[in-house]
């Protein structure tokens, strides 16, 4: 269970003493990376270690990073496994490199722009208030937070993305998205003793499968946009039709039609579950800890609707707090990884030609010399007049740098409305007989989904008993 709530230290595993050898490991991989972690690398600035056929470096310390991820950054490549698993998505900005990126980073930039993000803030909302009523429907009951979270938040993306929706094959679509983080969500044991990338992987054949379902979906939906805008209807301004557009400020020229489909498949795969992951996280900590429960509670109700629901975010700040720190303890981006083309000295450490780099923000976002008590949730750390002293490279649940996700406003703002919403509606409770705990896959989830149980707070204003609908049985 989570512990009390007064100095809250949320559920995670125990770091191992020492390291647990090329068995230990590759079991702990498979199963659930956190576990995996020593103690060494709580402590130290960077541990390096033998792995397969190369060396291992774990880098924690901020200078280190920003080294890594910024100062000299043409060092450092991605990964095999890393490259295997973005190439599937295609060649959006997650995978492009070189010259191939920087177009692409400039042509999607004005898209992300605060401004931009903004007007997308009312479909946001509107999604969040779809999932509160369906969850004030069963007042009494439990919901499945986890996963009905993550339904959330890739129907905000269907809203943002493509307005029109995912066709008639939605929950199809669906379902593949979920087998493809499924399928690639766990370390393959050939990736760590170094096996050559021709090999195949077991995770690489469901994941293939249910990604060409997803490109059909999606190629569909493009094709049928162009021909709409040729008609010159007048269509929504959402994502697709702002990609359809755009420009490279440079050169003057467009997306190419591969462009537009990966980044717009990078953009589902990659932003509902991050987002999803801050939320449910949130939820847990929250109730876990009443105190916060009220005291954002209170916020949300002392601000009210206030300037108009854009502006809601930049004015809840305990909330947004609240979720920094989740994203402190239960990081969406478990790991960055990359090669080091040349040697190098990070934090003292010499780094050898070859050598995989390992940059473990759920590591950084613990460490013993970057945080007082680490593993305790104190959202006050991202409250005005301590957030300023936090190292930008000791908080990277994004990633940092050039590379930083390019999605961060847009996330942020999702998660701030959606919390926003379900607070002000509904109390959430955990079961006193499930238990809660993290599994790194693509992201930090909980193991065996979340249900909570569920109170209408407008009926508990009123005094009112739970009222379960009729002829709904109760789920265990």
């Amino acid at each position: 269970m989570l512990g009390p709530p007064s100095g809250l230290r949320p559920p995670a595993p125990i770091p191992a003493r020492r390291s647990l050898g090329t068995i230990g490991l590759i079991r702990a991989l498979w199963n659930n990376p956190l576990e995996a972690w020593t103690e060494a690398h709580f402590q130290e600035p960077v541990v390096t270690a033998a792995l397969g056929l190369g060396r291992v470096a774990v880098v924690s310390s901020p200078d280190a990073i920003r080294r890594v991820l910024v100062e000299n950054r043409t060092n450092y490549r991605k990964d095999t496994f890393q490259r295997r698993v973005m190439s599937a998505l295609g060649n959006g900005l997650l995978s492009a490199e070189g010259d191939e990126w920087h177009v692409q980073r400039r042509t999607l930039a004005p898209i992300f722009t605060r401004k931009a993000v903004l007007e997308f803030s009312p479909s946001m909302a509107e999604a969040a208030c779809q999932t509160v009523e369906q969850w004030r429907a069963r007042d009494g009951g439990t919901v499945d937070v986890a996963a009905d979270v993550t339904r959330l938040t890739l129907d905000v993306l269907e809203r943002t993305i493509f307005s029109d929706g995912l066709g008639r094959d939605t929950e199809d679509v669906r379902a593949a998205m979920r087998v493809y983080f499924d399928s690639i969500g766990r370390i393959d044991p050939l990736d760590v003793l170094g096996v050559p990338d021709f090999v195949p992987r077991l995770g690489q054949f469901g994941a293939r499968r249910a990604l060409r379902l997803f490109r059909r979906a999606v190629d569909t939906i493009i094709a049928t946009r162009r021909r709409r805008l040729a008609q010159e209807l007048d269509l929504p301004r959402d994502i697709l039709s702002l990609l359809i557009e755009a420009k490279d400020p440079e050169t003057g020229r467009r997306l190419s039609e591969e462009s537009i489909r990966s980044n717009i498949i990078t953009l589902i795969v990659a932003g509902h579950e991050t987002t999803a992951s801050a939320v449910i996280w949130s939820l847990v900590l929250l109730a876990a800890a009443p105190q916060w429960r009220e005291r954002v509670a209170a916020e949300i109700d002392r601000i009210g609707d206030g300037n108009g629901i854009e502006e809601l975010p930049d004015q809840l700040i305990e909330t947004r707090a609240v979720l920094e720190e989740a994203l402190r303890l239960y990081p969406p981006l478990p790991a960055i990884s990359r090669v080091a083309l040349a040697a190098d000295v990070l934090s003292g450490i010499p780094i050898r030609k070859g050598s995989l780099i390992v940059i473990a923000p759920y590591v950084v976002h613990r460490h013993r010399r970057l945080w007082e008590d680490p593993d305790v949730f104190d959202p006050t750390r991202f409250l005005p007049g301590r957030r300023e002293a936090i190292d930008p490279f000791a908080f990277l649940p994004f990633g940092r740098g050039p590379r930083g996700c390019i999605g961060i406003t847009f996330a942020m703002q999702e998660a701030t409305l959606i919390l926003r919403t379900i607070i002000k509606n509904v109390e959430l409770e955990l079961l006193p007989d499930r238990s809660v705990w993290p599994v790194h896959r693509i992201s930090l989830q909980p193991a065996h989904g979340l249900c909570m149980s569920v109170r209408d707070k407008a009926r508990m204003r009123r005094n009112l008993p739970p009222q379960w609908p009729a002829g709904l049985a109760r789920a265990s």
